[in-house]
């Protein structure tokens, strides 16, 4: 029997009561605004996805014991793979007539497509009342950014930026640590990654592949000839399709830092690199992020290598055994007392010698359900998702600005209320683009 609207309003106060208290702990990041409770809280949810292959699959595989009811996908052969596996759904090319003839009967989105395109797909669906889960970096653009996460306040819809490490056990311990002072105040952090996406050049003359629909691929970006590479992966290499290394792995590494530090908009940002590409992102790019106080929290630089550049701090580090901490990519939090190292699946304090009888603080961040898993459970009761779009899409925006600050050559000063660069015009124009006409925001 389906529960009456006043059931479901008393089971969905119910539950908010027990996300805010699980938000004290630390562990949750709750909506501006009260998220809305499905209609059918004990019914499995009837999904539609945007791509279907990738990262797009692994979304679709991480909510499939929900009914996978719709899939859109730009080329025929990744939609048929898709459809083998999930024969019940309805197949689309182009999310936007998905969107309009299953509005009637989908709970939830899943966005999943290149970044050009997840702006467009998750502000179509939310604007019909539709959750979404959409892959990181949540959008292209900081401006894109700012819309989600206004759409998802208004329309009081459960949201879930795919930042899957974050439901980890191993951040959540270095979050506890952080919080409890282990290493002391916290002034300098250092982000790293060995990954880089440069090198992509336009080309034309090739024959579009059989399958796939250019025309819908390019989405809202400017026409152009088919580009041998771009698809289904290559993308990443182009700035009218993706943000190079920073906004591909940015938005896992800069997560932690952020939610440690309780992180949400810079004030400077300040970047470095080779000359730049108007097409392609650079081989490494250095990026400084200022941060203010926050409460007792003092001032803190955050500083992001990429393409094999690493921080100066690293040199002379070592474990325990006294082995240097050669580590490809990471995180180094830098404190008045101590050090903190940590990647996806460790941490060390540092210098260890000091840390050897350190008594660790008791878990007080529960652990998750899984990443995908809170996001259904949260459009089912309304209650909290970790990486909703209020904090995922600030974290974005950072992630975002460096990209500005890089593209541009300017040193950003950033005024976040007002979605506004103070002292660039060259920058304040890197915020959004031009979308191609037959597309919106």
């Amino acid at each position: 029997m389906r529960p009456t609207r006043a059931q479901r309003r008393n089971f969905l106060t119910r539950s908010l009561a027990i996300s805010a208290s699980a938000a004290a702990w630390g562990g949750f990041h709750i909506n501006p605004a009260p998220a809305i409770a499905s209609d059918s809280p004990n019914e499995k949810l009837n999904l539609a996805a945007v791509g279907a292959t990738g990262r797009a699959g692994a979304n679709i595989a991480g909510c499939k014991s929900q009914n996978i009811v719709a899939i859109a996908d730009v080329d025929a052969n990744l939609l048929d793979k898709a459809g083998a596996d999930y024969p019940s759904s309805k197949r689309y090319r182009d999310f936007r007539v998905m969107l309009e003839q299953e509005s009637d009967r989908i709970d939830g989105v899943l966005v999943g497509t290149p970044d050009h395109t997840h702006a467009p797909a998750a502000a179509m669906a939310m604007r019909m009342k539709k959750h979404v889960y959409c892959e990181k970096p949540l959008t292209h653009t900081v401006h894109e950014c700012r819309v989600l996460s206004d759409l998802a306040k208004a329309n009081s819809l459960v949201t879930q930026m795919g930042n899957q490490i974050h439901a980890g056990a191993n951040y959540r311990r270095v979050v506890e640590l952080i919080r409890a002072g282990a290493i002391g105040p916290v002034e300098e952090t250092h982000v790293w990654v060995p990954t880089e996406y440069s090198g992509g050049k336009f080309t034309s003359g090739s024959p579009v592949p059989a399958g796939l629909d250019w025309d819908l691929w390019l989405g809202p970006t400017v026409e152009r000839p088919y580009s041998e590479g771009a698809h289904p992966f290559h993308w990443r290499r182009f700035w009218d399709f993706g943000t190079g290394a920073l906004g591909d792995f940015g938005c896992h590494y800069m997560d932690l830092v952020h939610w440690a530090l309780d992180l949400r908009a810079p004030t400077t940002i300040s970047a470095r690199g080779p000359e730049v590409d108007p097409v392609s992102p650079p081989s490494w790019v250095i990026v400084d992020y200022d941060y203010p106080a926050r409460g007792d929290q003092p001032p803190v630089r955050m500083t992001w290598y990429d393409g094999g550049k690493r921080p100066e701090a690293l040199l002379g580090l070592k474990d325990a055994e006294g082995k240097p901490l050669d580590w490809r990519s990471g995180q180094l939090f830098i404190g008045r007392d101590g050090m903190l190292i940590s990647d996806y699946g460790r941490h060390l304090l540092l210098p260890a010698d000091k840390y050897a009888d350190f008594q660790r603080p008791e878990p007080t961040i529960p652990d998750s359900i899984g990443h995908h898993a809170e996001w259904i459970e949260a459009v089912r009761t309304g209650g909290p998702t970790t990486c909703n779009f209020d904090y995922a899409g600030a974290l974005t925006e950072a992630v975002l600005l460096g990209v500005v600050a890089y593209r541009s050559g300017e040193k950003v000063h950033w005024d976040a209320d007002n979605l506004r660069v103070t002292n660039s015009p060259a920058a304040q124009a890197l915020l959004h683009k031009e979308y191609r006409k037959g597309w919106s925001l």
